[in-house]
């Protein structure tokens, strides 16, 4: 059985950092992507970070130079740094994994999941 626990998440103020991290247990890294999502009061769940199991990456623009996903396969965790935080980035984050076939055109969309974690709350003040 999979599971993903994510932790890390906090208050911050604008222009702060955070590391979130994501412990799992049942899956094995390099098997799969793995990926960081997010979502805020009444908006859609959004890819931030997405990592295909071949060390290739991907980010919206939104977050682009400033959020970082990594992963330590010894430790099974998968980490997302995220700097110079503003306002708009405040969302429950959470942490997927998928081992099925999909597109690499989606590696940034739900679709390509099908492991998640119940979220960390990220909240940034101005």
């Amino acid at each position: 059985q999979v599971q993903l626990v994510e932790s890390g998440g906090g208050s911050v103020q604008d222009g702060g950092s955070l590391r979130l991290s994501c412990a799992a247990s049942g899956y094995t890294f390099n098997t799969g992507r793995m990926a960081w999502f997010r979502q805020a009061p009444g908006k859609e769940r959004e890819g931030v970070a997405a990592d295909d199991s071949t060390g290739s990456t991907s980010y919206p623009d939104s977050v682009k130079g400033r959020f970082t996903i990594a992963q330590d396969n010894a430790k099974n965790t998968l980490y997302l740094q995220m700097n110079s935080l503003k306002p708009e980035d405040t969302a429950m984050y959470y942490c997927a994994a998928g081992d099925r076939w999909a597109p690499r055109g989606w590696l940034l969309l739900q679709q390509a999941y099908n492991y998640w974690g119940q979220g960390t709350q990220v909240t940034v003040s101005s």
